[in-house]
């Protein structure tokens, strides 16, 4: 089966062809570091980043690019509000962003470009665009004007007539409203203000537009056309429609053959938002939830889905990390008494997988196969731990137990061994749940059964499960 995406820019799915034969150049819009990350920017970074690693399962070489926006009125403000220099607060933040993103086992991107690392790349740009008469000066500002590239609208299917202006969030609409030729125009550099950081240029001093931003380190670190543009998908508009416009002007060539966006984040139902004091960061989720159970729940949904973040789907997801990690811990418990050495991962499965998730990157679907594989391993481990022994065979556990090792990992699902190493050392082992059941089954005889049911409630403490059979026998098994 051949890979295909849905395009946002066509609103169909279509069979992903690359510029280059196995070779991707991918761009992600990332963050603007004036604050924590949040449930949002973990939604975001995990669906591109394993989209990235399963390309590269598939076999193709990826580059791939995400930013960080280092200067912007979010960031003056919040400098201002802390009275701190903007540098400490972009230091700070993306320092955050790196401990964030590793706790979620998110790979790093090739190259993290910043705004203020790019600002002859966007002069130039904007030099590009006023040669060919799409922006225009007024009052130290710089302009684009949306009429002038006769495809504006093509990615959000919004018409001119329609738009609302300031619909970034990121303008003072009154301000500009007067400096504007059309009230649709945007800004690709601003003039200096007093206390406000600012650079030279040929329209004055001043600091660039936040869409300009992109378009430049796009046509700086991956060329004029990319295969694959991503991000959230409250940056179809005006952002990326307004990327577009800019590259586009300047270069004559489509800017992405590819646009993809991932649905928002709610809270319990609601909008995430500090106004309703339902704002969430991700190290404060982290700090309630495994980060692998917070992977799951957000690969649980198809990524152009919008997700609900509430606490009963949070512990099942926790709930699904622990089943899915005992099968993930199954080579490590038995591979050396199973003679776990030479077999290859099963390619039967790793078709199976590769086929659903070639269906617009459905890795919900893929994760209903590694799910499968974990219990059947899951059941082989009762099996040893009750007869000694199992009717499978080692090769066929050792094919399934690497398939999924494999496939966990291309979801960045992975188990941390140190970690896990000292929950199985602090495991009863299995003569201590004999020794438990004994005591149990000689309180019992005495018709002591609260004891009894003690033994049982402490066993359960420690997952393990008792299941009381006819003639006095109880068997066990870990939960």
């Amino acid at each position: 089966m051949t890979l295909s995406i849905y395009n946002t820019l066509t609103r169909q799915k279509e069979p992903f062809k690359t510029i280059e034969n196995n070779k991707v150049l991918m761009y992600c819009c990332g963050i603007t570091v004036y604050d924590y990350c949040h449930l949002g920017h973990a939604r975001t970074c995990m669906i591109w980043d394993v989209v990235r690693n399963y390309l590269q399962w598939c076999g193709y070489d990826v580059t791939y690019i995400q930013n960080f926006t280092d200067i912007d009125d979010k960031i003056i403000n919040r400098a201002q509000k802390d009275n701190l220099p903007i540098k400490l607060i972009t230091k700070q933040f993306i320092k955050a962003y790196f401990k964030d993103m590793e706790r979620l086992n998110i790979k790093k991107a090739d190259a993290y470009p910043r705004a203020t690392h790019t600002l002859n790349g966007i002069k130039n740009l904007v030099s590009k665009l006023k040669q060919k008469g799409y922006v225009y000066e007024s009052g130290g500002d710089v302009y684009y004007s949306v009429r002038h590239f006769k495809d504006y609208g093509k990615l959000s299917g919004r018409k001119l007539e329609n738009l609302q202006v300031g619909a970034s969030g990121r303008v003072d609409v009154e301000e500009f409203e007067t400096a504007k030729k059309d009230p649709c125009d945007f800004a690709v550099w601003k003039s200096a203000k007093p206390g406000e950081p600012s650079w030279e240029s040929p329209w004055g001093k001043g600091r660039p537009g936040w869409h300009i931003e992109c378009s430049a380190m796009v046509l700086e670190h991956l060329g004029e056309t990319i295969d694959l543009h991503v991000g959230g998908s409250d940056l179809i508009f005006p952002h990326h429609e307004n990327e577009i416009a800019q590259s586009e002007a300047a270069t004559g060539k489509p800017l992405a053959r590819y646009w993809m966006h991932n649905g928002m984040v709610k809270v319990e139902g609601e909008k995430m938002s500090k106004s309703l004091r339902n704002f969430i960061t991700i190290r404060d989720l982290l700090d309630k939830i495994h980060p692998m159970a917070m992977r799951l729940f957000i690969l649980q949904a198809h990524y152009r889905k919008p997700v609900d973040f509430t606490d009963e789907a949070l512990k099942a997801a926790t709930n699904s990390w622990h089943s899915l990690k005992e099968g993930l811990l199954f080579g490590y418990q038995y591979g050396s008494e199973l003679g776990f050495s030479t077999s290859k991962s099963s390619s039967t499965l790793k078709q199976r997988f590769q086929e659903v998730v070639d269906d617009d990157f459905n890795f919900a679907g893929g994760l209903a196969i590694l799910f499968q594989i974990a219990k059947e391993l899951r059941r082989a481990s009762n099996v040893l731990v009750h007869q000694g022994n199992t009717d499978t065979s080692p090769k066929v556990l050792e094919e399934k137990w690497k398939t999924l090792v494999e496939l966990a990992q291309v979801l960045g699902l992975e188990v941390d061994l140190h970690e896990d190493q000292k929950e199985l050392n602090n495991r009863l082992s299995d003569k201590e749940i004999k020794d438990f059941i004994e005591q149990r089954k000689r309180a019992r005889q005495s018709k002591d059964y609260v004891e009894g049911d003690c033994i049982r409630d402490k066993l359960k403490e420690h997952g393990i499960i008792l299941v009381d059979q006819p003639e006095g026998v109880t068997n066990w098994y870990r939960s």
